[in-house]
């Protein structure tokens, strides 16, 4: 039988099963979700179930509050750590956008932006008038970490004055 991946943010614990892995007492939890913490999913009763990713929430909550740092400062270290969350899926999304476009569009085009910031696509070999500021740009062919653009690079980034 094939192991399947568990999602991260399905609703599957009660708050008792929820205490007990996150090394909590309920009542703690209760808390939590009324300041907005730590707020697990409801069932149609109103019983509150928690995720594998809430009983992350909470452990990193309680080894937080350990150390000393403060409910509030807490809240906003949870609500930014969900923004980077989001923030990377959405690069994934757009990069495996990219990636498709490219296998899509075989063959290198060739971009210019001028001080307007009108951007046109332009034919190879065609050549832009000097007077115009101008940045050209070829996109890579494989989407990868790529070692930050020196002055020898110059196939990569143009810049025309």
């Amino acid at each position: 039988m094939p192991e399947r991946e568990v999602d991260a943010d399905a609703p599957l614990f009660a708050i008792a099963v929820a205490a007990e892995l996150s090394g909590m007492h309920p009542q703690t939890l209760r808390q939590y979700d009324r300041l907005g913490l730590v707020v697990p999913g409801r069932t149609p009763g109103g019983s509150r179930r928690y995720s594998v990713r809430h009983i992350e929430q909470l452990r990193e909550v309680g080894r937080m509050s350990a150390e000393g740092i403060g409910l509030p400062a807490i809240a906003r270290i949870l609500e930014l750590e969900s923004r980077v969350r989001d923030l990377h899926s959405r690069v994934q999304d757009l990069e495996d956008r990219v990636r498709h476009e490219l296998e899509r569009r075989p063959g290198a085009r060739v971009f210019a932006a001028g001080t307007s910031g009108a951007v046109v696509s332009l034919r190879r070999g065609t050549r832009v008038r000097r007077a115009a500021e101008i940045a050209l740009w070829r996109p890579r062919p494989q989407l990868e970490a790529a070692p930050e653009p020196d002055a020898a690079d110059d196939d990569e980034y143009d810049e025309t004055r």
